[in-house]
């Protein structure tokens, strides 16, 4: 039974997986948009909304949650910094999701994720 199963699984086992979402998540934060597959944008775009919404409240209480999560103290401080005041009055919705199309080698369907 799959009771409280929530999230893709996209074809790895756990380690890998989570080790690619916190990757992605600080390329993300670092480049502010980045080029992947539509599937890794769409789990990814969850993660990091969070993440924006826990820089909200700026303190050492939330930079330490979020180097928890981040690889890097860059990612970490940019959101502290620069993303969560940018979306102080929004209440979500802060990344966009943009189709470009098939990838030519395996026909994967690629999507580019940025801050709005």
């Amino acid at each position: 039974m799959r009771h409280r199963k929530k999230g893709k699984i996209l074809d790895r086992k756990i380690g890998p997986r989570i080790a690619l979402l916190k990757n992605l998540a600080d390329s993300l934060v670092i480049c502010e948009k980045i080029k992947t597959t539509k599937a890794k944008a769409k789990v990814l775009r969850s993660i990091v909304e969070k993440l924006i919404t826990i820089g909200k409240e700026n303190n050492l209480t939330t930079y330490r949650r979020l180097l928890a999560y981040l690889p890097t103290k860059i990612s970490a401080k940019k959101i502290l910094e620069k993303l969560s005041p940018k979306y102080k009055e929004i209440k979500g919705g802060y990344t966009r999701i943009i189709k470009l199309g098939q990838r030519k080698g395996d026909a994967a369907e690629m999507a580019q994720i940025e801050f709005i």
